[in-house]
């Protein structure tokens, strides 16, 4: 079988999906997009980085925007339970032949950097610097009011592959795609440690590439009201797909694009999926609603474009079919 039952004791504790860094090509652009149009909190400015943050978040940060020559992933980053789980990390990486580096990262404590199975570049981290909440200073609510990050979704050339990896590390399947073939393929997955739908989501394809950054709103009135900003603020050709709402996870979603492309998904009301006896829901690929169960359909762009990590040499996927598009 494709699936298997949950590793509940991993070699390490990851708590949830913690941030992303992305290379963008003019900070001052890439601002204006996720600070003034998008509400999203600049917690540190400097000549070549903006590090931001949501109004519900504590950490220091959960998306950083570097100048870069071309747009790029520098790393996803994960938070951990503690100390001791960095070192436990750093072995277990080192036992498989996978890098070990201790970077110095501003605004962060000790932190491993590694890479998975396709070289996707990963950050493990217990500590980071602390800010205010601004949950309840309602004035600083701009845009989308973003509360925090949720997941990130990416290309995988190898979704079996890139599942067996991850699931020894303690993520659990939620809910996932297959194949009709005898046996069946696994298309794509979404697997958490935090106790929603997913922290990480890996779907067929060209890969490895991140497809999205998943960020979490308070209602999907916010989602609506983002349209409304950007479609009178110069950005109405930054709305890539929706609003609408996701078969898999039964999220209510936009996907928007920022200057340079990279894809950010605005996401509200999932499920909660703590119990670890917990059932995955299987899609087929061929079912319509798994994608949308209302709304208009994806766009060629959201099933075929990402971003490449920095480095990182892209391979074809494994699997040639495709899903049916939402009609």
């Amino acid at each position: 079988m494709p699936i298997r039952p949950p590793e509940l004791a991993p070699p390490f504790t990851i708590v949830r999906a913690s941030h992303v860094e992305l290379g963008v090509r003019d900070l001052a652009r890439s601002r204006a997009f996720y600070v003034d149009c998008l509400g999203l909190l600049a917690t540190e400015e400097s000549g070549n980085a903006l590090h931001l943050r949501g109004v519900e978040e504590r950490n220091h940060h959960s998306i950083v925007l570097r100048t870069a020559r071309e747009p790029t992933v520098t790393a996803l980053g994960f938070k951990l339970a503690s100390e001791d789980d960095v070192d436990r990390a750093a072995a277990w990486f080192r036992a498989r032949n996978l890098p070990v580096a201790f970077p110095e990262v501003p605004f962060q404590g000790r932190t491993l950097r590694t890479a998975d199975a396709f070289g996707m570049p990963l950050d493990f981290y217990f500590r980071m610097d602390q800010t205010p909440s601004m949950l309840q200073r309602y004035a600083a609510h701009q845009g989308a009011r973003i509360q925090r990050i949720d997941h990130l979704n990416c290309f995988t050339p190898d979704v079996q592959a890139s599942y067996d990896f991850y699931a020894d590390l303690g993520f659990r399947l939620t809910e996932y795609t297959e194949t009709e073939d005898v046996p069946a393929k696994l298309w794509a997955v979404w697997m958490h440690r935090k106790g929603n739908v997913h922290d990480l989501a890996f779907t067929n394809g060209l890969g490895p590439r991140l497809h999205h950054i998943g960020v979490w709103t308070a209602g999907a009135l916010d989602i609506l009201h983002i349209c409304d900003v950007m479609a009178t603020s110069g950005y109405l050709a930054n709305m890539e797909r929706g609003p609408g709402r996701h078969g898999i996870s039964n999220a209510f979603f936009l996907y928007v694009r920022d200057p340079d492309g990279h894809r950010i998904e605005l996401f509200t009301s999932d499920y909660l999926t703590v119990d670890p006896d917990l059932e995955p829901i299987r899609w087929t690929l061929r079912d319509p609603q798994r994608q949308t169960l209302w709304g208009h359909p994806a766009p060629k762009s959201w099933f075929e474009e990402g971003a490449a990590f920095t480095g990182v040499p892209l391979r074809e996927p494994a699997l040639a079919a495709q899903p049916i598009v939402a009609r």
